[in-house]
């Protein structure tokens, strides 16, 4: 099975492809103007539980440094340009997003 996740940043939405298909798709929070979710094609590169601070129980790195897709302390922001260029998800979904997807998995965000 190859995963794949697209976040389109003005739907504010991370879907997760299974083959090619939809399998999953979650609402996030995306990064403000002053700080803005970049935009490309990007790899997971690393999964760290509970990292602490902010980001919630699971932060999992992008192939831009700094950059990840992570839960968050601050649930009410989800849906909102919030962040400081990240990808926001409600703990829960980002567990299960976790769970599914292996190190290596493409990540395309795209306005």
């Amino acid at each position: 099975m190859a995963y794949a996740i697209t976040v389109h940043l003005a739907a504010k939405r991370l879907t997760l492809y299974r083959d090619g298909s939809p399998v999953r798709s979650y609402p996030v929070g995306i990064g403000k103007m002053l700080t803005p979710t970049p935009t490309g094609t990007f790899h997971i590169v690393s999964k760290k539980p509970n990292p602490g601070g902010p980001f919630g129980n699971m932060w999992l790195g992008l192939s831009i440094p700094h950059y990840g897709i992570h839960g968050t302390n601050n649930p009410a922001s989800i849906g909102k340009i919030v962040s400081h260029g990240c990808i926001r998800m409600y703990n829960r979904d980002v567990l299960e997003l976790a769970r599914l997807i292996p190190i290596g998995t493409v990540v395309r965000i795209t306005g």
